[in-house]
């Protein structure tokens, strides 16, 4: 039995090196990218080169094409940080659902945002009330695509993306009176995404909701400082809060599901 084809809307800093490892997987892969000089790249590592912008006129060729003959379409692309984010982000989504059939599967790459902060541990389960402008955004459109398909959609929450060139010692280097020291935080490795996405295809975990963090949750101070020092770089500097606010993601459903074993379970070590 051939291996299924696949597209992947959104091949940057994730959807690149999982459309390069499912190739090694043998499956076939199309990949879109807002970029003209990545489709040089796209077409070197094998991947059949998609290049355009969800919204814009007249690309409604390029959908057809790019979803056509699919079996799983990968939904990888985050909110910009702009005004108005959350309507144009699923103005984005919406000029190019109509053009998914509902009987193809699709995985939507969402983020723990979603979730406000409770001071306790989140699962899947909690009714979500984001806190943030990008959370916001991302509820918007995993509603509006489980409005199109749920049975056939999964959505994953992924927490602070890490890895690679995504270095941790960078993100607070050199800054004062930083806030919630104290407060667990919510990562994960861009390998263990990559194995999630894996695990749902291989396992047709289809119809889900499921959270990607790691298993360890070390205080926002003792890991930033450990990063920013192995970089060599001026740790920072953090100020004593009264109260904490905070949330722990819960990565239970993930490993029981998907009987999925983090590569990299807990971040210090990465740090360290």
């Amino acid at each position: 039995m051939s291996k299924k084809q696949i597209s992947i809307l959104g091949c940057g800093w994730l959807g690149l090196p999982l459309a390069k490892h499912l190739l090694s997987k043998q499956y076939s892969i199309k990949g879109s990218s807002t970029s003209n000089n990545k489709k040089s790249i796209l077409d070197a590592a094998g991947i059949e080169p998609y290049i355009f912008k969800l919204g814009e006129s007249n690309n409604e060729e390029l959908y057809k094409d790019f979803l056509f003959g699919c079996d799983i379409i990968v939904i990888n692309f985050p909110p910009r940080r702009i005004p108005n984010i959350a309507n144009i982000y699923k103005e984005q989504m919406e000029s190019i659902l109509p053009y998914i059939s509902q009987d193809q599967k699709v995985i939507f790459v969402s983020s723990t945002s979603v979730y406000q902060n409770t001071n306790d541990w989140v699962t899947e389960t909690l009714e979500n009330k984001p806190e943030k402008e990008s959370g916001k955004a991302v509820l918007e459109v995993e509603n509006l695509l489980k409005s199109h398909s749920k049975s056939n959609l999964t959505i994953l929450r992924l927490a602070g993306l890490i890895g690679y060139d995504r270095v941790p010692g960078r993100f607070l280097a050199n800054k004062k009176e930083v806030a919630n020291g104290k407060a667990p935080i919510n990562v994960i490795h861009q390998d263990d995404c990559i194995g999630l996405i894996e695990a749902i295809i291989e396992r047709d975990a289809w119809g889900e909701i499921i959270n990607g963090s790691a298993d360890e949750h070390p205080l926002r101070e003792e890991f930033y400082t450990l990063a920013a020092k192995k970089e060599k770089l001026t740790p920072p500097e953090f100020k004593e809060t009264k109260s904490i606010q905070f949330k722990k993601i819960s990565n239970t459903k993930s490993k029981t599901l998907l009987n999925y074993n983090y590569k990299y379970p807990d971040p210090l070590i990465l740090v360290r």
